[in-house]
């Protein structure tokens, strides 16, 4: 990461690049997990269940996402923004847990809403730290860094997540996505010395996802 991006921008997208890292690993499986765990050799059935996850996951953060976004821009400073973001990212270390646990299809609908919740926690508190701290004159340079490591987590993860299945089974899969899920909340920890308690200098924010969804 060059010198000129700040701290705080650093630390962002080095838990970004973790957390992507983490969830690509599960994109290449989970409808193999499904058809293998859930419905014991049904594919027809996998693809239903595959699809009814990603309805709940998507309605469920659509829900919520807005509200979460206004509570936070009523609410002054960036405190609030600070723990909706770790706690949101938090919350989702624990999906790939229930994970291992699953054998009906609603266990899958349920973690897929606790884990839009999640998302929806952290999402927009995430994008609101990131651009309020971008760096006046670098927005280009720094959504681009942010970007270009989603992309390589994702990428890099999605390349071995098959092997790794595999090999070693889902559930090794799932703790290391859960592992990567809680290493990126720590590292989120670093920018707290960095978080305003009043708002800071906003900035124009592109539309980018930070963190791989269904």
């Amino acid at each position: 990461m060059p010198k000129i991006v700040n701290s705080i921008i650093k630390f962002m997208i080095a838990s970004d690049f973790v957390l992507n890292l983490g969830w690509g690993l599960l994109g290449p499986v989970f409808a193999i997990f499904i058809v293998q765990n859930i419905t014991t050799g049904s594919t027809a059935e996998a693809a239903k269940i595959a699809g009814f996850a990603s309805l709940f996951y998507w309605v469920t953060k659509a829900i919520f996402q807005i509200p979460i976004g206004r509570y936070l821009d009523k609410n002054h400073g960036e405190k609030d923004d600070f723990w909706f973001m770790v706690m949101g990212t938090f919350i989702a270390g624990f999906i790939p847990l229930g994970y291992l646990f699953a054998s009906a299809p609603w266990h899958i609908y349920l973690l897929q809403i606790i884990y839009a919740f999640g998302m929806s926690m952290m999402v927009p508190s995430w994008m609101a730290i990131f651009t309020r701290h971008i760096d006046k004159g670098k927005e280009a340079l720094e959504w681009g860094a942010e970007s270009t490591f989603l992309g390589l987590g994702a990428g890099i993860a999605g390349g071995i997540g098959g092997i790794v299945a595999s090999k070693f089974g889902f559930n090794i899969v799932f703790l290391f996505v859960s592992g990567f899920t809680f290493l990126a909340t720590f590292l989120l920890l670093f920018v707290k010395k960095d978080i305003s308690s009043r708002d800071a200098q906003a900035q124009t924010a592109p539309p980018i996802r930070p963190v791989v969804e269904p």
